[in-house]
């Protein structure tokens, strides 16, 4: 159940986003970027192009995907 409501909200997100940049409703076509996120599509995007990616830049590119964790 928990997975299936993901996928549905990661889709909304999506949908809204892109109605977002197409027309006034709000000023946030980011709305799409979160729904891929929510989707995990950040991930098969970042495989994608480091694979592109020569091997002397991998390392710099996968530094700039990582996600940065606060320490306390």
């Amino acid at each position: 159940m928990r997975r299936s409501l993901k996928i549905v909200f990661g889709v909304l997100l999506i949908i809204l986003g892109v109605l977002a940049l197409l027309t006034p409703l709000t000023p946030g076509s980011w709305l799409a970027l979160i729904g891929l996120e929510i989707l995990g599509l950040r991930i098969l995007l970042e495989r994608k192009i480091i694979s592109i990616i020569p091997h002397k830049y991998r390392r710099k590119v996968r530094n700039l995907f990582k996600r940065k964790v606060k320490k306390p």
